[in-house]
């Protein structure tokens, strides 16, 4: 069911104007979200006049942009979905599966539209605690799940008129045998639980974009069980992104993509170059150390994967080196950042588990530090020292080299500075250093422009879109879950296990989990699911809240990019430009490593908590 296999190739010919304007309001909104955020930090800290309605009309501007900025990204079919197993479906059976993906697609939109806009009128009058109206929320929300529907619909509709009908005819029978079994049989029926889990993967491993599998998986037992109106679907979509925490995601998102439009990543890797990269394996170390820096900047990975990988997969070609094994390492070492702040993973699971985002981030620094030592050191022995003429001539001058790296380390220490001392939230940090690279990038470099600017915002509002509305479906299911007590049944169950077998079983069995489903989902929407599963658990056991949240993002991290299913990879290859199949056997390797040193963060503690309890967490 790949939405994105299916994109008219002459463009969007019908919907471009509305496309143009969906880009436009994500942006606006997301701008006006910066403004709104760092004007209240600065009333509050320069003149102790804090403003009472600045954190809800934010959180309320956030989920307007991630509708909208969704809505684009699924117009412009960027949707993540797992496609290893439908492309090796034969092509007329594909056709069917994606026509029938295409379709549900657009009814979970219209599904989500349709009763955010009826949540919207249901709570008109009433206000929120700062006195703002709530509809003001769920309004946004609904025009922006209805361009979705839009767009969806469209991109039904470019595929054959035969496969479009197809797709009806396969979807109405699967409804149709589940009514018919209903109505003969009604007690031999599946349970909601059972359809809901069956159907999930089956649209799961059918190519369905991944947020909307988690919807749909919601919605199979909202329409099963028949007891539960669909506004409360859409409250708790709403719900799971309406916190101010989770702005942090957008902003940073933002900083990443300015730094590669204002020239800070170009400078940034150059100077590294000069530094290391004439040393055995320099060009690896290179790429491992560039992702050190950019994870220390940007919160996204796939920002980061995307600003090293553009600079420095070319330059592997040019000195004759294998692209896959460069691809393999850029995604190692993708996961080796998953724990250098701030990383968007972090965030979400310090929200959704109810931990310190700033003791996440410091917990995670050592065992970045020990995984990115790894891949230098095997780097280093198994490298080769490049010959002259394989060295991409530099582009800066040492000066113009220097100066991009200061006012890099200056974001990073901003960042950092700002945790430590309090002045600031992580949200109000990010929103700060976006507005620093915008600064940088337009009066020191003098290389961003307005256009790039606008530019930026598009993409930023498209990206955390898309990360945001998995952030939001993800919540819906959750919901489900717990409204069947399945934490509780998972926790009691953790607990018998560890208590019998100790809690080395435990822990492994956590990271298990987290690698197999973190190549099934993507990272958020596996931490948001078992996150909150697994963490009491282990504080019941004993085990550091940081120190365990640090074990499952960098296991989560493993499966994201881990073959054959780990979308992490699909993506390091969409832009190294090269086939997954030259990567599988390098990547193999350096996972093992990184597993390796995953065992020994897990079960050697003080790694990660020797720092956070040195700073006070």
């Amino acid at each position: 069911m790949s939405v994105a296999a299916a994109a008219p190739s002459s463009g969007y010919r019908i919907t471009a104007p509305l496309l143009h304007l969906s880009d436009a309001i994500a942006a606006v909104l997301l701008a006006a979200d910066l403004v709104v955020v760092c004007v209240s930090v600065l009333l509050r800290f320069l003149f102790n006049a804090p403003v009472e309605w600045s954190d809800d009309v934010a959180r309320g501007l956030m989920v307007g942009s991630s509708f909208f900025g969704a809505a684009s990204a699924l117009a412009r079919s960027e949707n993540l979905g797992v496609a290893f197993f439908i492309d090796r479906l034969p092509s007329g059976t594909r056709r069917v599966v994606d026509s029938v993906g295409a379709l549900l697609v657009t009814i979970v939109s219209g599904y989500v539209a349709f009763n955010a806009i009826k949540m919207g009128w249901l709570t008109s009058g009433q206000t929120s605690g700062s006195g703002l109206p709530l509809e003001w929320t769920f309004y946004p929300m609904g025009v922006g799940a209805l361009f979705m529907t839009v767009f969806a619909f469209e991109l039904f509709c470019s595929r054959r008129v035969s496969d479009m009908i197809a797709g009806i005819v396969a979807t109405g029978i699967i409804v149709g045998i589940y009514l018919a079994w209903d109505a003969l049989a009604p007690n031999s029926v599946p349970s909601s639980q059972a359809l809901m889990l069956v159907g999930f993967f089956l649209t799961l491993f059918g190519g369905l974009p991944i947020g909307f599998a988690l919807a749909l998986a919601a919605l199979i037992f909202i329409w099963v069980e028949g007891t539960l109106p669909g506004v409360i679907f859409a409250q708790q979509m709403a719900r799971g992104i309406d916190n101010f925490v989770l702005l942090a995601i957008p902003f940073f998102i933002l900083v990443g993509y300015l730094m590669e439009s204002n020239g800070m990543s170009v400078r940034l890797i150059e100077l590294l170059q000069r530094a290391v990269g004439r040393m055995r394996g320099g060009l690896n170390v290179v790429m491992v150390m560039s992702m050190v820096l950019f994870s220390g900047i940007s919160g996204s990975k796939m920002a980061d994967v995307a600003a090293v990988g553009s600079v420095l997969i070319p330059a592997a070609r040019r000195s004759r080196q294998n692209p896959g094994g460069a691809v393999a390492l850029l995604a190692a070492s993708a996961v080796m950042a998953e724990t250098i702040p701030p990383c968007i993973n972090l965030i979400i699971l310090g929200f959704v588990a109810n931990l310190s985002i700033g003791g996440l981030f410091v917990a995670g620094m050592f065992p970045a530090a020990l995984m990115a030592a790894a891949l230098i050191a095997v780097s280093i022995i198994f490298g080769k020292r490049p010959a002259v003429t394989e060295e991409a001539e530099p582009r800066s001058t040492v000066t113009g080299l220097w100066t991009g790296a200061i006012a890099s380390f200056g974001l990073i220490f901003m960042i950092f500075f700002g945790f430590k001392s309090g002045f600031a939230t992580a949200t109000e940090i990010s929103a700060f250093a976006a507005v620093y690279a915008i600064a940088v990038g337009s009066l020191l470099f003098r290389e961003l422009s307005w256009r790039g600017l606008a530019h930026c915002m598009v993409n930023s509002a498209t990206r955390s879109g898309l990360v945001l509305f998995i952030v939001a479906a993800a919540q819906s299911l959750a919901f489900i879950l717990t409204l069947q007590q399945v934490p509780h049944t998972v926790g009691d169950f953790m607990l018998a296990i560890s208590g019998s077998h100790g809690v080395w079983l435990f822990m492994l069995m956590s990271i298990v989990v987290l690698v197999v489903m973190g190549s099934v989902l993507e990272g958020a929407a596996a931490l948001i699911i078992f996150g909150p599963l697994l963490l009491p658990v282990a504080v019941k056991l004993g085990i550091d809240p940081l120190h365990f949240g640090v074990v499952l993002v960098i296991a989560m991290g493993l499966g994201l990019f881990a073959p054959p299913l780990g979308l992490g990879l699909y993506g390091a290859c969409l832009i190294g430009n090269v086939p997954i199949e030259q990567t599988i056997k390098p990547i193999m390797g350096y996972l093992g490593l990184l597993l390796l040193c995953l065992l020994v963060i897990a079960f050697v503690p003080v790694i990660s908590t020797a720092l956070p309890h040195a700073m006070g967490y």
